[in-house]
């Protein structure tokens, strides 16, 4: 994923929404979450605190930075076969 933003989405003119921001966290998974957080920060800048759209990717930020270090789970110890990956549980 690039962090090509589409260009009318970030037009000064133009008033961001809370859609806007839904749109991007569509697509978030682990290996895209870093991305996706940068993105949302980009288009959220600005804002005043209590708008909408900033309170929605203030929330979507949290939850992307913890999909991104804790978001892959391989199973549990009662599923032989699947470990969780050491690169995401010190534990493993």
């Amino acid at each position: 994923m690039s962090q090509f933003e589409h260009p009318d989405r970030l037009r000064p003119e133009r008033e961001v929404t809370v859609d806007d921001v839904r749109q991007l966290m569509g697509a978030s998974t682990p290996h895209f979450a870093l991305q996706l957080r940068e993105r949302i920060r980009r288009l959220i800048r600005g804002l005043p605190a209590d708008h909408p759209a900033r309170v929605e990717g203030e929330r979507e930020i949290a939850r992307l930075e913890s999909i991104a270090f804790h978001g892959e789970v391989r199973g549990t110890p009662e599923q032989p076969g699947m470990r969780t990956l050491a690169s995401v549980d010190d534990a493993a």
